[in-house]
């Protein structure tokens, strides 16, 4: 007989779960107490949002699901944020709340919350388990569930007396993901239209990659020429260095990149949704007649044909789909390759950094000099704001697992994203890039990577403002600040009051040394970049944005 708490314990060492992220509460302390026993580690954060991130990035990076565990009431509810990065991101992720006792529901008894309202619109379910003895076929359930089609989260409630009570039962065995595949008539129709295409473009992203499929993705595009972009924030499912890369297709797109995209007469979706952000705000296509051919293959059957009626859809998995078409009989057109040529040198005019922008730093040169500095295994990671396109533009990434960012544009995401990305690769570079304001979204979460030993490098970009809300504000309400200013903390200092390493950085020459320094130091490292608020973007100053405002 084992206690409810320890048949969790248990059911999550049956799915090789080798890592949880939370912060403790008195509603699942026995599923704590089963961890002592367990080899599973805790990670204990902070605040639940950052627990949440944390589960969600290491999913990113190593496709299984993330497991967070959060306390009742305010704890589920700060884990929201978490939950929607991925519900959006296509991210699996199992949250497990703990609950009050079953016979208190309905009595709005103290932190009840009814989590199938609160997160029924942002999981793939939600339940609660009342008995012990169903904890393996619901955890089960929850990682089947969350790994399927297209991927997402998924929240159990634990009720605190549910994990006390005495069950005699056995964990259920590994959930694996199902994969969806092409009929062998859809691989002849995707051929046929692609043979008779004179300008294909594959643009790829989602979530249900591995580096095996971005190699035959590689391969597949290089045995036609095609030119192949990225959604936003999956840089990493194509090398940038390729001849065939065209770029990415998100937020501050290249121009050229958007003639490419109306120009094409085939558009290959593959493993994403194009949806608002790469489909620049639902205008690249027409709704629901795109206005072209359209080829959409993703693993979710719901997503086909939900915003864009495509010309064919297929439900698949990227690697089912790339494994179906590697035989077919097809050749590349020289249009295709000189497309690919112009594409590819489009993106490297673009990705470029600027010689000067305002100030003292010169983020261009940060940037030029990280990339001839790093392995090509470095991970970056990042939440919202402008000072991200200095990574999205100007970092070219290389392979595949190197990258965790949101793509529901979530603040606060990159320092949480990073710890877990150093837990799970503790050899390897892990650069967190974040705004000031970006920062102290999660900020606290330093300690976690002190106390964890998770020496990241946090490159903190400080121009005292929220500036993305600032750059909007300026155009939309030129000199009418409002609700933008931001007064800072020396966050070196605060790197060093936890214990890890902090600098400042106020010019362009001390950055190499300091960076130097930091990764000597074997400790979670905050670098303090003074930027002028002038550089409020690469290319654009924050003068020129509000001489340009409405009504100038």
């Amino acid at each position: 007989m084992k206690t409810g708490g320890q048949l969790v314990v248990e059911a999550l060492e049956a799915q090789g779960v080798r890592r949880v992220f939370g912060v403790p509460g008195e509603s699942y302390l026995a599923v704590l107490d089963a961890l002592h026993d367990s080899p599973i580690e805790m990670v204990v954060c902070r605040h639940e949002g950052g627990a949440a991130m944390m589960a969600e990035a290491q999913a990113k990076l190593t496709g299984r699901p993330g497991v967070c565990l959060v306390t009742r009431g305010p704890g589920a509810t700060n884990a929201a944020s978490g939950i929607h990065v991925a519900q959006q991101d296509e991210t699996p992720l199992i949250v497990l709340v703990g609950q009050i006792e079953r016979g208190m529901r309905g009595r709005d008894a103290f932190q009840e919350v009814d989590y199938g309202k609160l997160f029924g619109g942002m999981c793939k379910w939600v339940a609660e388990i009342d008995s012990a003895d169903r904890v393996p076929e619901m955890i089960s359930r929850a990682f089947h569930t969350a790994m399927a089609g297209r991927p997402g989260p998924v929240v159990l409630a634990l009720p605190e007396d549910t994990l006390t009570e005495m069950a005699d039962t056995a964990a259920a065995p590994r959930a694996e993901p199902v994969d969806s595949a092409p009929t062998q008539a859809q691989v002849a129709s995707f051929g046929a239209l692609l043979s008779k295409a004179e300008r294909p473009l594959l643009v790829v992203g989602g979530s249900r990659w591995t580096a095996e499929s971005v190699a035959a993705l590689q391969l597949f595009a290089e045995r036609l020429t095609l030119p192949v972009a990225v959604t936003f924030r999956r840089q990493m499912l194509f090398d940038h260095c390729h001849p065939l890369y065209a770029g990415d297709v998100g937020l501050g797109i290249n121009p050229k990149l958007t003639a490419l995209l109306k120009d094409s007469d085939l558009l290959i979706l593959l493993g994403d949704r194009f949806s608002e952000v790469p489909s620049q705000g639902y205008g690249l296509l027409g709704i629901p007649d795109p206005d072209r051919a359209v080829v959409h293959i993703h693993p979710g059957a719901e997503e086909i044909g939900r915003v864009y009626r495509p010309t064919l859809g297929m439900v698949a998995t990227p690697a089912a789909f790339l494994e179906a078409v590697a035989g077919l009989s097809l050749t590349a057109k020289s249009s295709w390759a000189a497309r690919a040529e112009a594409a590819h040198a489009a993106y490297q005019a673009w990705s470029t950094p600027p010689d000067a922008i305002p100030g003292d730093v010169q983020m261009g040169r940060i940037m030029a000099w990280l990339d001839e500095r790093l392995e090509r295994d470095a991970i970056f990671t990042n939440g919202a704001g402008n000072y991200a396109t200095w990574i999205h533009r100007f970092h070219r990434f290389r392979q595949f697992g190197t990258q965790a960012a949101p793509v529901c544009g979530s603040m606060g995401y990159g320092l949480p994203a990073a710890i877990a990305a150093k837990l799970q690769h503790r050899t390897r570079d892990v650069l967190c890039f974040a705004g000031d304001g970006c920062f102290q979204m999660t900020g606290l979460e330093f300690g976690t990577a002190v106390q964890e030993g998770a020496a990241v490098i946090v490159l903190v970009v400080d121009n005292g403002m929220y500036g993305t809300i600032r750059m909007h504000q300026e155009r939309e309400y030129p000199g009418r600040v409002s609700g933008t200013g931001l007064q800072n903390p020396d966050f070196a200092a605060f790197a060093r009051a936890y214990g890890g390493h902090g600098e400042t950085v106020e010019t362009t020459d001390q950055f190499a040394p300091a960076f130097e320094r930091a990764r000597a130091s074997g400790l979670p490292a905050i670098l303090h970049i003074k930027l002028d608020p002038e550089a409020l973007t690469p290319t654009r100053t924050l003068s020129e944005i509000r001489a340009a405002g409405k009504g100038k």
